[in-house]
């Protein structure tokens, strides 16, 4: 029995998810979730195979639920379903500890297969994000900046982007201040830009963060 769980802020979703798992005799929905701080608390009392995980959380990030459950749980799956296509965030999630990535749009039969596949212990590649995969390692296409970030860069860099302050940031991630200011001026180098603003209109120009109401 593979033992899910589904972490996404939007109801209608989990509940689409939960019908469709439901429907299959050797996985059991073992909780849901609707936010990052949520997730984490059940993790610890619920065991589970393999996390379901949405990036867009209020509170604590997809991101940051992937580093933290890397850190206290390194046997368990984690499958990102996210309303961003693969060409945004599937590298960089896989790079730092994601067992795959998925688009919430997909067939009904690759999510199973993912599922199943990450419950092994194994990685799931979707057919695009291999083709992403194979881009880069041929040199055939040209990787965004931000796929260089590590998972504590993308971290800092996504809340900045979105207007966070250092000491916010700093706040909510454990951090000292300092230490986020370190980040930001590693990202700034990085991302070949000069301020917040900069930062924030790179991530939206590559579709990381939306003005309003966007990818979920």
């Amino acid at each position: 029995m593979i033992k899910v769980a589904i972490v996404d802020d939007h109801q209608i979703v989990r509940a689409g998810f939960r019908e469709l798992l439901g429907e299959e005799v050797d996985i059991r929905i073992a909780f849901e979730a609707a936010s990052g701080e949520e997730a984490l608390q059940n993790l610890r009392t619920e065991a589970c195979d393999v996390l379901l995980l949405d990036l867009s959380l209020p509170g604590q990030s997809g991101v940051d639920v992937l580093r933290a459950a890397r850190q206290r749980y390194p046997e368990l799956g984690v499958l990102v379903l996210s309303g961003f296509p693969e060409e945004r965030y599937a590298l960089a999630m896989i790079r730092n500890g994601a067992n795959g990535y998925l688009c919430k749009d997909c067939e009904r039969n690759e999510l199973l297969k993912a599922v199943r596949t990450v419950a092994q212990g194994r990685r799931y590649l979707s057919g695009r994000t291999a083709e992403l995969m194979a881009d880069e390692l041929t040199g055939a296409g040209s990787a965004p900046l931000h796929e260089s970030l590590s998972e504590r860069e993308l971290q800092v860099f996504l809340r900045l982007a979105k207007g966070e302050s250092v000491s916010d940031i700093a706040s909510i991630l454990s951090l000292s201040v300092k230490t986020v200011s370190t980040y930001r001026s590693r990202l700034l180098e990085k991302l070949a830009v000069s301020s917040n603003a900069e930062l924030a209109a790179y991530a939206l120009r590559h579709g990381l963060i939306v003005d309003e109401v966007g990818p979920t």
